[in-house]
This record gives C-alpha cells, sequence and structure tokens, in this order.
C-alpha cells in the first residue's frame, strides 16, 4: 500500500481512495470503500480498468511487449526450459531444484492414467460431438471418479486436485479425438515425456510401432509453455469467480474449459487458419489487405492485435520460429506460411497497422504449426486447455489460499423497468 491516495469529487464532498502500488506495472486505486461512502458503483464493462484480485503469478506490459512468469521472461523459459518446469513454477513460486524437478516429473507421470470407467462415461457421447464439449463434459466428471480431492480447505488434496489434472486431461484430450475418429483409447507410458506422451496417445494405433519425432514433441512442448498462462483472462477470472464460491478445483477448471471454447479467447488460432486458406495465396493479399482498411467492409484480418498486447506479442516471436522448425523437420512447405509472412511483413511496415498497434498474435502461427503436426483444426482450443491447466490451477490455489478473498459479486448498472404493479391476466389489453 502506497502512502499516495487518490481524491474523487461528487456533490461538493471529496472522497479519499488509497493507491495500492504493485511490484511491477501500473498502481491501482482501491474503491473497496466506495460504495459504503458514496452510494455508488463503478463502471468498467468487460473490466479492462479494474483489478480484480492481488496475484503473484503472471505479469504482463502490454506497451512493452513483455510476458513474465513468476518474474521469468517466456522467451528464456521456452528456450532453455520444459513445460512440468514452468507447471512448478507457476504452482510453487521458484524454479525447481534437480531432485525437485525429478519427483515432480515422477508424481505428474504417473498420475496420468484416468479411471477405466472413465472410457464408459465416453461412450454416451456422440461420435461427431465437438471435442471441446466432450472435454467439459469429463473434466467436470473427474470430480466424481475422484472424490478423494475435492475438499478445498486440505492443502494435500489441493496439491493431489492440481497434480491429477495436469497429469490427466491430456489423456481425456487424446481420448476425446481417438473417440471421435472410431480409434481405440491408447495407454500413456511412464517412460516417455509430457508432450511426447500426449503425441503417442493421440497418434499411436496398436497395429503400428509409432515413434515419437523429437523435434515435434519439442515444439509442441515449447506451445504448451507459452500458452501456460496469461495473467487475468477470461477463462482464468471464470475460473476464480467458480472457485470463489467454494466449487471443487474439478468443476471451476471445467468451467474455465468452457470459457475457453469462446470463439474470441480459444479459438482464434482456427479463426486465422480459416482467414489464410481464404486469401489462399500471396497475391491475393492486397485485395484483402484493403479490405480490412475498409470500415463498411465485414472482413477482419485475424491474429493481428491484442487486448492487451499494444506491441509484438512476445509469444508470436518464438512461435513463428516454432513453426519454422516444424514444417522444416517435416519436409513440408506449407503456402499457407507464406501467405503469413507476408502479412506479418505488411502488418510491421504499414502505416495503418502501425498506427493501430495491429502486430501479428500467438495464434496468428499456432494454427500453421498444429495443422503440420497432424492436429484437426477442432483440436486447437483442445490443445490450449491442455497448456492453459496449469496457470488455472495456480490462479485457483493462489485465490483459495488467500485469507482475504471473497466470493466473486459484480455489481450492475440497472437500465430496465422502473417499479411498476402487477396487473391481472384478464384487465392486460
Amino acid at each position: 500500500m502506497s502512502d499516495e491516495k487518490g481524491s474523487l469529487g461528487l456533490g461538493g464532498k471529496t472522497i479519499e481512495l488509497p493507491v495500492m502500488q504493485g511490484s511491477m506495472g501500473p498502481e491501482v486505486l482501491d474503491i473497496r470503500s466506495l460504495y459504503g461512502e458514496t452510494g455508488m458503483f463503478t463502471f468498467d464493462p468487460g473490466f479492462t480498468s479494474t483489478a480484480s484480485c492481488e496475484s503473484k503469478i503472471t505479469f504482463i506490459d502490454g506497451d512493452a511487449g513483455v510476458l513474465l512468469y513468476r518474474g521469468y521472461p517466456i522467451e528464456q523459459l521456452a528456450e532453455h526450459g520444459d513445460f512440468l518446469e514452468t507447471c512448478y513454477l507457476l504452482l510453487y513460486g521458484e524454479l525447481p531444484t534437480p531432485a525437485q524437478k525429478a519427483d515432480f516429473d515422477y508424481r505428474i507421470t504417473r498420475h496420468t492414467m484416468v479411471h477405466e470407467q472413465m472410457a464408459r462415461f465416453f461412450q454416451g457421447f456422440r461420435r461427431d460431438a465437438h471435442p471441446m464439449a466432450v472435454m467439459v463434459a469429463s473434466v467436470g466428471a473427474l470430480s466424481a471418479f475422484y472424490h478423494d480431492s475435492t475438499n478445498i480447505a486440505d492443502p494435500t488434496q489441493r496439491m493431489i486436485a492440481s497434480t491429477r489434472m495436469i497429469a490427466k486431461i491430456p489423456t481425456l484430450a487424446a481420448m476425446a479425438y481417438k473417440y471421435s475418429i472410431g480409434h481405440p483409447f491408447v495407454y500413456p507410458k511412464n517412460d516417455l515425456d509430457y508432450a511426447s506422451n500426449f503425441l503417442r496417445m493421440t497418434f499411436a494405433v496398436p497395429c503400428e510401432d509409432y515413434k515419437v519425432n523429437q523435434i515435434v514433441s519439442r515444439a509442441l512442448d515449447r506451445i504448451f509453455i507459452l500458452h501456460a498462462d496469461h495473467e487475468q483472462n477470461a477463462s482464468t477470472s471464470t475460473v476464480r469467480l467458480a472457485g470463489s464460491s467454494g466449487a471443487n478445483p474439478f468443476a471451476c477448471i471445467a468451467a474455465g474449459i468452457a470459457s475457453l471454447w469462446g470463439p474470441a479467447h480459444g479459438g482464434a488460432n482456427e479463426a486465422v487458419l480459416k482467414m489464410l486458406e481464404e486469401i489462399g495465396t500471396v497475391d491475393r493479399i492486397p485485395h484483402f489487405i484493403a479490405r480490412a482498411k475498409d470500415k463498411n467492409d465485414p472482413f477482419r484480418l485475424m491474429g493481428f492485435g491484442h487486448r492487451v498486447y499494444k506491441n509484438y506479442d512476445p509469444r508470436a516471436k518464438l512461435m513463428q520460429q516454432t513453426t519454422r522448425e516444424v514444417l522444416r523437420e517435416l519436409g513440408l512447405k506449407d503456402p499457407l506460411l507464406e501467405v503469413a509472412l507476408e502479412l506479418e511483413r505488411i502488418a510491421l511496415h504499414d502505416d495503418y497497422f502501425i498506427e493501430k498497434k495491429l502486430y501479428p498474435n500467438i495464434d496468428f502461427y499456432s494454427g500453421i504449426t498444429l495443422k503440420a503436426m497432424g492436429f484437426p483444426t477442432t483440436t486447437f482450443t483442445v490443445l490450449f486447455a491442455i497448456a492453459r491447466t496449469v496457470g488455472w490451477i495456480a490462479q485457483w490455489k493462489e485465490m483459495i489460499e488467500d485469507p482475504g478473498s471473497k466470493i466473486g459479486r459484480p455489481r450492475q448498472l440497472y437500465t430496465g423497468a422502473t417499479r411498476r404493479d402487477y396487473t391481472p391476466i384478464n384487465k392486460r389489453s
């Protein structure tokens, strides 16, 4: 808390409001006493200027294009570490020692199996069900299969639930894909790393000896790191809001998955891919650029700009590098990548894009990469959910362990009918 105070003048009365200071980022005006002193709420649709919580997990400087997990730059974590190390960092606040890393990897790996009755649970879905619908249902159902870790007041149960979700959600995701194409489920293997295990469960078939491509596995691991957390976005806020009621952790993560399913959130990379396919070739780009600049044309360039970043998304640089590595390793020359590279070149030099700060974001390249790996577009958001699970859990855990946290209860500006009396139906014209 800073010694500085802000003042608000209303109806000839001045109210002083404390100023709170974080370790980084903008200061915050503490308005918790505003309603009690004035009888007024603030109005902030979309919560664009509202800090809903205090957190030590992730920091974003959108103007500078900076993303830090527990103080560590995303570039360093993606280049030098692996996803489970990032998971440990987000959960515990520090990078693990070699012994801690080995123990954590062991615990996650040996929790990847799901209850065998889950296979029968899947049989209740239609084969053409959207994988995200399956994920919302199956993750929520984990609380019925693992009810011994739903007591949020018990720190041991909280950590067991956290471990189970990080470990089992990739297994459920692979099962959702296998079920949709009529293939048998593939059990996890304890001698494989996190990303390799998921790739095998997704693409292996019993009649063939599946070998994991280590370049592809490392690329997927890096994608998971880049998506692991992103401060108080829509799905994370959903998890926190659900958790504030005391709901069990499996239900809270299922709520986060449901929020992520929205095309404005987790479905953006699929939208980028559709846009690149619509453009088709480099020579057609000027036509679509002109359409994007036309206010009367509904066409929009997907994958440019970001709600938070007003500079180049730091994850997009790493994603572009990852895309090139995967295409080179697989010997693919995707024409969509050529379209994407030319679009990016224009965006970085065209005054229209520069003025509006429409830089490429992570979704701009991730769809091309996942498509090259063999994932159908319907599974893109599922992969996002696998990666973001640890961020949701870390945020949920932080909120539960904060003695000052309260149940979420946003207020509103009511604009409906004023008080009126009931009229019997026979007297209504």
